[in-house]
């Protein structure tokens, strides 16, 4: 308990500083104990243990079926939460079913016209543009579906967690994404001292990128010492073809002066560091830091110290078991759980704990068998 309760405190100072009036708040932090407060937010964000979990609910609804809609099984978070999806929905004794827009948005339309013929009870939108209206997902009209009592959950469908307005999406499952953009900013400026030059890689068409990416450029700004060279907007459907000439680029332009590079999602480093390597730069010459989600791939990176030094991963299962969750309360007619969970910042020092051998931020405190004991299977 203590130790939640000083990782909580330590995160309230964090997001003290990119609240309403983040700038401002930012700048006052900037001072003598600056990079020691940097140190102290990142000393609790690597500190294995201290996620929570949702103990109370009602018992399972039986014979229900998920369609789920993937925006692009490439991204490793997106892959990681439908996994959970699949998982509990087994343990549930629910049907799934699976549609992957493959990062096309042209494919939205014909791929939901599939899903509503599936007929499901539910569906479930993995990542996507950021949902605003009825007609908010790429132009899909929600309002037939959900006047057929079809339910509808979200995971990073929306900026933040818990309903998303204006919309029939009930709940949208996510970290918050100032704490991650926190971690991801803090821990560059840690490994540099406080004289981080910094380039950010995100997402323009993603509300949830934007949010993170904005507060971490907030961050970066904040550190005296640090400077933000450019942010750099490359769509997540892109990176396979973009990022080497884009990497080459920035090396170019940049040279030493670019130390870190901050990404909103692992799959750009997936991308990048292969022309860092014939770039012939050391493994420590350019460190990259992802702000989201954990795959498996920046766990292999950061475990062998190959350029990624961390990344502020989201507990992927555990929110797939969540979302799963949702559902059942939804159907049951009764609240949602309010859980939202907290990230990790994974780092060569947390490489042995909660999933980490296995290439995931998988927390072991118990949650498959809370969720188990609370439906009643």
């Amino acid at each position: 308990m203590l130790e939640r309760t000083l990782f909580a405190a330590l995160f309230s100072v964090a997001l003290a500083a990119l609240s309403m009036d983040g700038c401002k708040a930012a700048q006052r932090t900037a001072s003598g104990a600056h990079l020691d407060k940097e140190r102290e937010i990142v000393a609790a964000a690597t500190r294995c243990g201290g996620q929570g979990k949702v103990e109370s609910g009602p018992r399972a609804e039986a014979g229900k079926a998920i369609a789920i809609v993937a925006e692009d099984l490439r991204n490793g978070g997106i892959l990681g939460a439908s996994q959970g999806i699949r998982e509990a929905a087994s343990a549930i004794g629910w049907t799934v079913k699976v549609f992957d827009l493959g990062g096309m948005i042209a494919n939205r339309a014909r791929v939901m016209d599939e899903v509503l013929a599936f007929r499901p009870d539910a569906i479930a939108l993995m990542g996507g543009l950021t949902l605003e209206g009825s007609k908010g997902y790429g132009g899909y009209d929600f309002t037939p579906a959900s006047q057929r009592g079809v339910r509808l959950v979200g995971w990073h469908a929306h900026p933040w967690p818990g309903p998303i307005p204006g919309t029939p999406v009930s709940v949208n499952v996510s970290t918050d994404p100032l704490l991650v953009a926190r971690m991801a900013a803090s821990k560059a400026i840690v490994e540099s001292e406080g004289r981080a030059g910094v380039v950010i890689f995100t997402d323009s068409k993603i509300g949830l990128a934007l949010t993170k990416s904005n507060a971490m450029a907030d961050v970066i700004r904040a550190c005296q010492g640090c400077e933000l060279l450019e942010t750099v907007d490359v769509g997540l459907e892109e990176t396979g073809a973009r990022m080497p000439g884009v990497t080459r680029s920035l090396l170019e332009k940049h040279g030493k002066r670019w130390t870190h590079a901050l990404a909103i999602n692992d799959i750009y480093f997936d991308y990048m560091v292969p022309t860092l390597i014939t770039a012939k730069l050391g493994s420590h010459d350019l460190r990259l830091i992802s702000g989201g989600d954990g795959s498996p791939s920046a766990f292999l990176r950061i475990g062998a110290a190959s350029f990624q030094t961390a990344t502020a991963a989201e507990p992927l299962n555990l929110q797939g078991w969540q979302l799963v969750d949702e559902l059942n309360r939804l159907f049951a007619n009764q609240p949602l759980s309010g859980f939202i969970a907290l990230p990790r910042l994974v780092a060569g020092e947390n490489m042995k704990c909660d999933g980490a051998p296995r290439r995931l931020y998988d927390p072991d405190n118990g949650y498959r068998d809370s969720y188990r004991r609370i439906w009643g299977r």
